[in-house]
């Protein structure tokens, strides 16, 4: 039952731009799943669904595979993205501090891990409203601050 729920939850988020787990629960429900609040909520943090911007001022959800699929690795849709989520950038040693909107950390690192860096990034860490990401070198990561700053909007 679990299986058929979330092959049914990964279809309706493909149909639907759907940006609330209320709206979710509500078509899930319509499609016959006798589900809780709490049983969609797992849901979504089990099969690792992130909001992305949508157009508009709007998000929904995609599962993290399609959120790195190929219609998000445009550079374009990449700025988009962290003109909307992010915050603020800055860098400590070989560390690059991403402050981000609350709930879209996962999003933007998903996205950045998508762009295929350089060898230079060894790895990413994401909260919900920040993401790190390590650096081999100091240089590297003054760089990449540099690089990322270009696409935050200025607020």
């Amino acid at each position: 039952m679990k299986g058929e729920r979330h092959n049914k939850i990964l279809e309706l988020i493909q149909q639907h731009a759907i940006d609330r787990q209320e709206d979710l629960l509500r078509y899930l429900k319509e499609a016959g799943f006798q589900v809780t609040q709490a049983t969609v909520s797992r849901d979504i943090r089990e099969l690792h669904l992130v909001k992305v911007a949508a157009g508009g001022g709007q998000y929904r959800y995609v599962s993290a595979a399609a959120a790195s699929s190929q219609q998000l690795h445009s550079p374009g849709r990449f700025e988009m993205i962290f003109r909307e989520s992010v915050l603020k950038i800055d860098y400590a040693g070989h560390t690059v501090l991403v402050k981000c909107f609350s709930g879209m950390a996962n999003a933007a690192c998903e996205l950045f891990d998508s762009m295929k860096w350089e060898e230079e990034v060894v790895g990413t860490l994401s909260g919900d409203d920040t993401f790190l990401i390590l650096m081999r070198t100091e240089a590297d990561a003054q760089h990449l601050c540099q690089t990322l700053s270009q696409y935050v909007a200025k607020r």
